[in-house]
């Protein structure tokens, strides 16, 4: 278990689709793709590409500092889901079995999606967008808080997708290892236990805070559905718990969903989500508990963004689900960013695992061996640990950040109104909690909305009610409970002494016999 047994703390952050290349493929380029510590890295050399649809090809680009809108780049939502990916690694919808990804579909397919969203006047587009813009990717310079902390620590390489889609079945997967078969982000509510389950099970604690809205994860599985409050927070809540030291065993941080929030998903503003990053680490480093714990920051999948690493097949089926359009989860998905951030780590890490391919189970299996968790399904039964990652046998001392901002983008997001898809599925699934609408009835509908702002609010206000609705229930139940009538202790059986031989047995007990011996020929009849 190397260190691992000295960590009492992981705190995970999981962003939202970017791929590896664009955040992190430049970051030892100039190094020869060779770290701090010597360890080879798989990023950029320049000279990969992509083909437009007559065949021109666009070369990978550095966003610096200095661009136009650097922050907001690409200027639309490429492509996601299933069908979306396909194309992306093998330019066909639905590709031959064991067909080898060739990952150079990303410039066409973000094109359809930028004529999508024009032609259906969505307005999510930004001004001169282009679809080379998808094979933009971060320079260091431009990413000063994430590229400090992965040259600081350790940045893993080979961290791809549990699935080939989009976010809601990637998140299950990291939840509980499995999507249970789905594959887009239509409304779930799975029915599969999850870590935060499991960790209850062993008797260790757990918490799930939500930026600056009630945690998304929450409405996802039974075991945090009806989980007590003290699990959930807002992301002020997790600083002031890491400020006094009691943080539970495992922390999963959510960003922001809104269009002008702090999760990265293009096209809002990556600067904020640098400031997250900064705020996370600060959070922690500066904290009592600080030298037993493990960060790990990660997204979830690649939302249609350039990689130039092909993901693996050979992934474990997690269980029996069916997949939609009869998928059998035997393929990763596009590999994403991740930073490995503790003090028992040493500078400059690349970290591979010595067997296995490391996706977003690989937390849970890495919680399992720490915590003494059951594995959730075959998949992280079967993924690599995290542990190995743990070389020091003493925490560092030194602060990565120290002296380091994150940067700022000029002006605010120009769709920082529009409500997001991410805070609408939210809104959905808020909308079915079992809560009296005024008119008193349990409406699922939520209402239109027009603005980011309204969106919060429901869902805030709905959770608020819900959560109140809940106290009541409990209370009533205390009560009831409390005024039951016990009934009266029942009195202790007097055994009979044994008769002594040659002694009739008491008159009661004869006539018992005799109804016994009576019942008995009745039934042989």
């Amino acid at each position: 278990m190397s260190q691992l047994r000295k960590i009492n703390h992981v705190v995970q952050l999981m962003l939202e689709n970017r791929t590896f290349d664009q955040m992190l493929g430049f970051l030892y380029t100039d190094a020869g793709n060779r770290s701090l510590s010597g360890d080879a890295y798989d990023g950029l050399t320049g000279e990969e590409w992509n083909p437009d649809a007559a065949e021109r090809k666009t070369k990978v680009f550095k966003i610096t500092p200095d661009a136009a809108h650097c922050y907001l780049m690409p200027g639309a939502d490429p492509g996601e889901g299933f069908h979306n990916t396909n194309y992306q690694l093998f330019r066909s919808d639905d590709p031959a079995p064991n067909q080898p990804p060739t990952n150079d579909g990303f410039i066409v397919n973000f094109q359809a999606a930028i004529n999508y969203d024009l032609s259906h006047h969505y307005g999510d587009t930004l001004p001169n967008t282009a679809a080379t813009q998808v094979m933009g990717m971060y320079a260091p310079e431009t990413l000063p808080i994430m590229s400090a902390l992965a040259r600081g620590y350790a940045v893993c390489d080979r961290w791809f997708a549990s699935a080939p889609t989009q976010t809601i079945p990637n998140r299950a997967f990291a939840a509980a290892g499995t999507s249970q078969g789905h594959l887009d982000n239509k409304v779930k509510v799975f029915t599969c236990p999850s870590i935060f389950g499991r960790l209850t099970d062993a008797q260790q604690d757990w918490a799930i805070f939500g930026y600056n809205a009630p945690p998304l994860t929450r409405h996802d599985f039974p075991d945090t559905l009806h989980a007590e409050e003290s699990h959930f927070g807002h992301f002020r809540d997790f600083q002031e718990r890491a400020a006094k030291g009691t943080l539970p065993p495992y922390t999963f941080l959510e960003p922001s969903w809104s269009s002008s929030g702090n999760s990265q998903h293009p096209n809002y503003d990556v600067a904020l989500g640098e400031q997250l990053i900064h705020d996370t680490y600060r959070a922690l480093r500066d904290g009592p508990g600080w030298n037993e714990t493990l960060l790990l920051i990660t997204y979830d999948e690649h939302g249609g963004n350039f990689d130039h690493v092909a993901p693996p097949y050979g992934a474990v089926a997690p269980d029996d689900s069916v997949g939609e359009f009869n998928f059998k989860f035997d393929r990763f998905g596009v590999r994403i960013p991740a930073l490995l951030i503790s003090p028992l780590i040493q500078k400059g890490s690349v970290f591979r695992p010595a067997q296995g391919v490391v996706d977003h189970t690989s937390v849970l299996k890495t919680l399992s061996e720490r915590f003494q968790t059951k594995p959730l399904t075959k998949r992280d039964a079967a993924a690599p640990s995290l542990g190995d990652v743990l070389t020091l046998a003493a925490p560092r001392d030194d602060d990565v950040l120290k002296g380091l901002e994150p940067p700022r983008s000029s002006g605010q997001h120009p769709n920082h109104a529009r409500p997001s898809t991410l805070e609408l599925l939210h809104a959905e699934k808020v909308a079915a909690l079992p809560v009296r609408n005024p008119q008193g009835s349990y409406a699922h509908e939520p209402p239109p909305f027009t603005t980011s702002g309204q969106v919060g609010e429901y869902i805030q206000n709905r959770t608020a009610a819900w959560v109140e609705h809940r106290a009541r229930q409990h209370k009533r139940r205390a009560a009831v409970a409390q005024q039951a009538p016990r009934r009266p202790a029942q009195p202790a059986t007097t055994k009979t002494a044994p008769r002594a031989a040659g002694k009739t047995a008491p008159r009661s007990a004869s006539k018992t016999a005799k109804r016994a011996a009576g019942k008995a020929r009745r039934t042989r009849k």
